[in-house]
């Protein structure tokens, strides 16, 4: 009966996402104030509609209702119950009715919090997410039912993917849509300003935040599911360049282009048409990852369905949401009032430069990740296209952008001193200088490119703090005045100070465990050891374990560095009962500085074991990094300015 209910809700959900896209369209089109007012409720109703119906779901996972399809398929009596939950999810029905929740959501914020958005605009935008909104909730109950019954009901599922039976994987894709889906906001905003023909200061206050939270939700699902390989797959790496991790990628990349060309838009009032291509074109990424991952043409961990039919389903959506909305781009942009003029060498120049490179890199992305694809979905044959590549083609982007993200924030608006500039950051000079020095003289075989991508991260990392320092005149004013300064300075410039270390950590650790990762592969008997890197892994030997749904063959290592014990690592090889499926789980431990990483194997039938080890420099600093531009996000939204745009004046009563 619940499941009944929750299918119900579903497609009353619809009808009331049909309702919020027409009505309040048509009386914004007519200024009719009365079906404006319906966008706001109707986008409530069809929130609190998709929310029974994604309660409805979990609650048939919880109790383990085996009489719905979906169940059998994903869950099993005796699995945990955060995994109970997060196989709601782990699956393609669930998965598109999460991401039809997090679109609700969405519109519900907007409707909530935007009581100081013009009427008409409002109307719009929220018209524009009920249209997407319609297209998922059809796909979802057309072709994607997560209701279906099926009788008679078998006495027990069939389990989860044992991969996705993870805390990290519980947590990555709802993480990972919110940053999807939350562009969807922009997107809407987008198309509402090109129907309206107006972009203002105003609009891009609204869309900041909106844009800023996603861009914050997807780096901390991109960094999650980057640390789930990293320690799940029993590999040792932690990006691959696969296809899945690409179309999250490249929405990422793009929103990071529109969050920093809003910016232009609100304080100088330009570059408002490629701000607004961009909104639109950020969503789409966000589109036509789904397609791929649905529409058949992967085999992957990551792809929740290959049925041909649903792949032409969202091709269709995908042609209307892109097609439309860049036609009435086409038809409207050049209508839209141009702003303000401004030099090459100033802030609104170099954020300009920003957006050009991060497109350019979100094309190489684009073009080595769906070139193969399509290619061998019209019969070309299969092409590999790898991480040689993208490092030939994206790393070399990415250069040049580092550097413009040490000098960007010091330039002024309109027109700036860029000798002046480079002036203030000879520390950042100096410390960049001495980092590839150390290096060279460290690692006298190089490689050179790593040693480039240190120098980069200290750059950028040193440049961050003398911009911040230059704001609160740090040893050019009193202590006591420059610590007043610092608490009066707006939390969005803490945020983007964060965000640009917390890059440049990362960047540090990408390139030292690419560069110097140290790997050995060798069978060890109980009482043997290998050293690596500095360290001695003693093999204590293989003992079983026995999990809540799975049994597994745990290793014992015990490392010890100069005679002195560092940690005890047990890694395992699990199988689970239903269906017999293996995983690996690494054993890690970390300094901070490295991580000291062991896989064990098969038996040689011998009395010994496989056991793959491996040295991770700077690795955990990967992680570090994204957690600090995450903290980044959050500190700019908490800013009062950020929060849902610029606040309503108070009007003064006139007096007689």
């Amino acid at each position: 009966m619940i499941a009944e209910l929750g299918h119900f809700a579903l497609i009353l959900a619809l009808l009331v996402a049909i309702v919020q896209a027409s009505l309040p369209l048509y009386g914004a089109q007519k200024g009719h104030a009365g079906l404006m007012a319906l966008a706001a409720p109707t986008s409530l109703l069809q929130l609190l509609c998709v929310g029974l119906a994604f309660a409805a779901l979990t609650h048939a996972y919880i109790v383990s209702d085996f009489t719905l399809v979906n169940v059998v398929e994903n869950s099993n009596s005796a699995k945990p119950l955060l995994y109970k939950i997060s196989g709601v999810w782990g699956n393609h029905e669930g998965s598109m009715l999460l991401w039809v929740l997090i679109l609700a959501v969405f519109g519900g914020a907007v409707a909530a919090f935007g009581g100081n958005l013009p009427e008409g605009l409002k109307a719009r935008v929220l018209s524009v997410q009920a249209m997407i909104a319609i297209g998922f909730l059809a796909f979802s109950l057309f072709t994607s039912n997560p209701f279906e019954r099926t009788f008679p009901p078998p006495l027990d599922g069939n389990d989860l993917n044992p991969l996705l039976q993870d805390p990290g994987l519980a947590f990555h894709p709802p993480m990972l849509y919110l940053g999807y889906v939350g562009f969807s906001i922009a997107f809407a905003f987008a198309v509402a300003a090109l129907i309206e023909g107006r972009v203002d200061g105003a609009w891009a206050r609204w869309v900041r935040p909106w844009t800023l939270a996603a861009w914050t939700f997807l780096t901390g699902g991109i960094a999650l599911g980057s640390w789930w390989a990293y320690y799940e797959l029993g590999w040792g790496g932690w990006w691959f360049w696969d296809p899945v991790e690409n179309v999250s990628f490249m929405p990422w990349l793009m929103g990071t282009a529109l969050l920093h060309s809003a910016i232009v838009v609100e304080k100088r009032d330009a570059l408002k048409v490629w701000t607004i291509l961009l909104a639109i074109l950020t969503f789409s990424l966000s589109l036509i990852g789904t397609f791929i991952v649905r529409s058949g043409l992967l085999t992957s961990v990551h792809a929740f369905a290959t049925d041909p039919e649903r792949g032409l389903f969202i091709l269709l959506l995908l042609g209307l949401a892109i097609g439309g909305s860049l036609t009435l781009f086409a038809l409207r942009a050049p209508a839209l009032k141009a702003g303000g003029l401004f030099s090459p060498v100033s802030r609104e120049g170099g954020l300009v430069l920003n957006n050009l490179l991060l497109a350019t890199a979100c094309a190489t992305v684009f073009l080595g990740t769906l070139y193969p694809l399509f290619l061998e979905a019209f019969g070309g044959g299969k092409v590999s296209v790898g991480a040689p590549f993208f490092n030939a083609t994206f790393v070399p982007i990415m250069v040049p952008l580092v550097l413009v993200m040490g000098v960007g924030p010091l330039l002024a608006w309109k027109r700036a001193d860029l000798p002046g500039v480079l002036g203030r950051l000879k520390l950042a000079f100096a410390v960049a200088a001495a980092v590839a020095l150390l290096f060279v003289y460290l690692k006298t075989e190089g490689p050179v490119l790593a040693i480039l991508g240190l120098t980069l991260a200290a750059w950028l990392f040193t440049a961050t703090l003398v911009e911040w320092a230059e704001r609160v005149q740090l040893f050019r004013l009193p202590p006591g005045q420059s610590f007043k300064r610092a608490l009066n300075l707006p939390r969005s410039a803490y945020g983007m100070s964060l965000a640009h270390a917390g890059l440049a950590v990362a960047i540090a650790g990408m390139t030292a465990s690419a560069a110097w990762k140290e790997e050995a592969v060798q069978i060890l008997r109980p009482g043997e050891s290998i050293a690596l890197g500095g360290y001695e892994y003693f093999f204590q030997g293989v003992e079983p374990v026995r999990g809540p749904n799975y049994r597994a063959e745990q290793g014992v290592f015990l490392v010890t560095r100069e005679g002195r014990e560092v940690a005890t690592l047990t890694p395992q090889r699990r199988v689970y009962d239903v269906g017999n499926r293996p995983t690996t789980e690494a054993g890690i431990h970390t300094t901070g500085f490295a991580d000291l990483y062991t896989v064990v194997g098969e038996p040689d039938g011998q009395g010994g074991w496989t056991v793959r080890l491996y040295h991770e420099p700077l690795v955990p600093w990967i992680w570090a990094g994204a957690l600090i531009m995450v903290a980044g996000g959050l500190t700019s939204l908490s800013d009062r300015r950020l929060r849902v745009g610029a606040p309503q004046r108070r009007r003064k009563t006139a007096t007689a």
